[in-house]
């Protein structure tokens, strides 16, 4: 261990210039690299090889007898990594005592009594992009630890940045600046430091704003013309590499808004709200695709309100309060984008075919057009929550003018939609435009089902219309909210366990979207029967009134013994006055499960087995439960078994399903359910049958929800209060109830 302090630092520096040669010195500071990962001191002082590697000369002359050879790149790469190495131990204080007093004492006399920080920022404007980013890399550690130790910014760092971003212009000098504030914003934004972070802010805030303005004006100019309008010159590649960096940084800024809460005043952070209709217009200007892509990820973050999200630890951008601006910027970003769509920007969207690991390639004619679907959900997510933001704004004084520019809008969705999309060509049914695009990515399904859902209610309260006409209109226009919530339910197969981990999760905005349907579920319930009428049947050509009308079809159920000849018959006819399904379908199919428990080792015999203490009759409980099929078939304990719907096809569809159910046993008596329509091998369901069976599998699928919450409520294992839910859940199942009551008694 070598002894410390400002005096025997400074006595090793003689011992430095004995290394003569650069392989001499290269090899010290890799000792020393060695020995700081380890936790122990080097065994010299490298204080003034550090301050020597990065000193700009002519490489030196190389020993004979060295069998590699090391140039003065090297040396600077090897030295920038060693500081930026020791800066950032220190700043994580995961040093032991001695070696944290060693590393401070070389710290200071590097950076006061050698001015490193303007040797590395000379280093900014290497052509080397390695050395650059090394450069950028380890004054921003320096900057962190200053802020973090004394809460003050490097002045001279603060100079180059400010001065970078008000020449504005595109190079390795304005990159390296770029990417060098944007880490410092990330660190502090992952330590959410509120006070340093507005220090930060304040310092560069009429820099940024004149660095936005030019690269993001309201008008363009034959300089930003020339560089977006020509992407194959070499100044456009450039710009792009640059305008990157700049989109990186502005997401930044954004997040830091949330993080500043309501006593920011500053107008960096609301720079990607002010300048949205210039970023849009980037996206319509013939610019590289992948500046395109990146433009569209910073609106749709920016409009759903999670810039950041990927960098910020826990809940902190969740806890931040909302800026006195916060209202007026978001409404800007709104109209920015529903005037553009008013003036057709969705035909100047450029939208190619979907990237894999290794790019991109060109589709062949025989293989299909595959777009680009992270494009796609973000243009319809812009719109959509633009819709959303727009509507919440005008309320309830909105009327039939507001109704037919919300139609207006969705139309031209749809069109941009189908153009780009071919399954959509190919389906009548625009409600299934979600489970196409989003069905891969759960927290955007989510936010568009919600954005959906708002603009639905809109469009119901200003257009006047019957409910039934109402919801046709929704079909028309892809926002039928019955719709989205059964394509939710068949793209899960109807499994109650997937939204127990959506309600869990805090990804996705699930709960927020489930609450406020299963409201409108409550009162609408007669629309929810029409509708899995008409979700299940081929191309939906039947409306919602016929749908409704065809559940009659399914008035003839039998349930048949392989020993007894005689069959047992019940029939029913739908009401419209809200009529659910036959007792008997029902309750039957309530207790099917979506997987085969007995093909499990860890299966739970429990729920396998029908009692045959009840015969088939009403059930008078409170609420319906799935274990009520229990008591309401007769027959011998025997296992149940249920084929899984297997899923969607190309439309985004359910498959038909083979409707006849069997309890499947060793013994001579197995009853088996089917229905008349059905009993030949090749004949399809008729459309009541399938309604009934959709109703009867999305109720079950909501009654396993409210057992199994009720469940971890109970043994204090749910994260939150689900007291509203379960209420709502309740009603809901006592809707199903009380219409298969009426129907039963009608």
């Amino acid at each position: 261990m070598v002894p410390h302090g400002r005096g025997s630092t400074m006595e090793h520096s003689a011992s430095c210039r004995d290394l003569s040669t650069m392989r001499e010195r290269f090899d010290c500071l890799t000792e020393a690299y060695t020995c700081f990962l380890m936790g122990t001191c080097p065994s010299q002082c490298v204080a003034c090889v550090i301050f020597s590697g990065l000193v700009p000369g002519e490489d030196r002359e190389y020993a004979p007898s060295e069998n590699r050879r090391v140039n003065s790149a090297e040396l600077s790469c090897i030295s920038m990594s060693l500081v930026e190495k020791i800066t950032s131990n220190l700043t994580s204080r995961s040093l032991s005592p001695a070696v944290t007093l060693y590393c401070v004492e070389m710290l200071t006399v590097l950076f006061q009594d050698m001015d490193l920080m303007s040797l590395l920022m000379q280093q900014f404007q290497a052509e080397d992009q390695i050395i650059s980013h090394l450069a950028a890399k380890t004054v921003s550690t320096w900057v962190l630890y200053q802020l973090h130790k004394s809460g003050t910014v490097s002045p001279v760092w603060q100079q180059k940045c400010v001065q970078a971003f008000y020449i504005s212009l595109p190079g390795p000098e304005l990159d390296t600046c770029l990417w060098s504030l944007t880490e410092v914003l990330k660190r502090l934004l992952k330590g959410a430091h509120q006070e340093i972070l507005w220090k930060l802010l304040a310092a560069f805030d009429s820099s940024l704003s004149t660095l936005c303005s030019k690269f993001l004006p309201k008008e363009r100019d034959e300089t930003t013309r020339c560089l977006v309008d020509h992407p194959s010159s070499s100044s456009s590649g450039r710009w792009g590499t640059t305008f990157c960096l700049l989109l990186d940084l502005l997401e930044l800024l954004t997040a830091c808004s949330v993080i500043c809460g309501a006593g920011i005043c500053l107008e960096s952070p609301r720079m990607t709200y002010v300048h949205s209709s210039a970023l849009l217009m980037t996206i319509s200007c013939p610019s590289e695709y992948f500046v395109k892509k990146r433009v569209l990820l910073l609106l749709k973050r920016a409009v759903l309100q999670k810039a950041g999200e990927d960098w910020a630890l826990g809940e902190v951008l969740l806890t931040g309060l909302k800026h006195k601006h916060f209202d007026s910027d978001m409404s800007v970003l709104s109209q920015s984008v529903l005037t553009a769509v008013a003036t057709d920007w969705l035909h100047s969207v450029q939208v190619e075919s979907s990237s894999f690991f290794g790019g991109t390639r060109s589709i062949r004619g025989e293989e299909g057009q595959k777009p680009d679907c992270v494009m796609l959900r973000a243009v319809s997510l812009l719109l959509l929550k633009s819709m959303e933001l727009h509507i919440q704004t005008a309320g309830r004084t909105a009327g039939v003018d507001s109704f037919t520019e919300v139609s207006g809008y969705l139309q031209s969705l749809w069109g941009f939609l189908r153009r780009c999309i071919v399954q959509l060509t190919e389906n009548s049914h625009r409600c299934c435009w979600v489970s196409l695009l989003f069905g891969e990515q759960d927290d955007d399904m989510m936010e568009a089902a919600k954005a959906l859902f708002s603009i639905f209610l809109h469009r119901r309260m200003c257009s006047g219309l019957e409910d039934f006409a109402v919801l046709e209109a929704a079909c028309a226009s892809g926002c039928n909210p019955h719709c989205h919530f059964l394509l939710l339910l068949q793209s899960i197969s109807f499994d109650h366990s997937i939204l127990l981990d959506f309600l869990i999760s805090t990804e996705t905005c699930f709960l927020e979207y489930f609450v406020r349907y299963l409201k409108f579920l409550r009162a609408d319930w007669q629309g929810f029967t029409a509708t899995c009428g008409r979700i299940r049947l081929p191309h939906f050509h039947l409306s919602l009134q016929q749908s409704l009308t065809a559940l009659c079809a399914a008035d003839t159920l039998k349930v048949t013994c392989k020993d007894e000849p005689d069959q047992v018959k019940f029939s029913s006819c739908a009401q419209s006055t809200g009529a659910t399904s036959p007792v008997g379908r029902v309750s039957l199919a309530a207790g099917f499960h979506l997987v085969e428990y007995d093909s499990s080792d860890e299966s739970d015999p429990e729920n396998m087995e029908v009692s045959q203490d009840e015969p088939v009759t009403v059930c008078d409980k409170s609420t319906f439960s799935a274990l009520d099929v229990k008591q309401e078939i007769s027959g011998p304990p025997v296992p149940i078994r249920q084929k899984q719907y297997e899923a969607s096809d190309s439309t985004g569809l359910l498959s038909q399903p083979n409707t006849t159910l069997e309890r499947r046993a060793e013994g001579p008596s197995l009853p088996v359910l089917q229905s008349e329509q059905t009993s030949g091998p090749n004949m399809a369901p008729q459309p009541g049958q399938v309604a009934w069976e959709t109703l009867a599998r999305a109720v079950v699928c909501m009654s396993e929800l409210r057992e199994v919450v009720t469940r971890l409520q109970t043994n204090k294992l749910f994260p939150y209060n689900p007291s509203s839910l379960l209420k709502l859940l309740a009603q809901v199942e006592n809707c199903s109830k009380l219409s298969r009551f009426l129907h039963f008694n009608k």
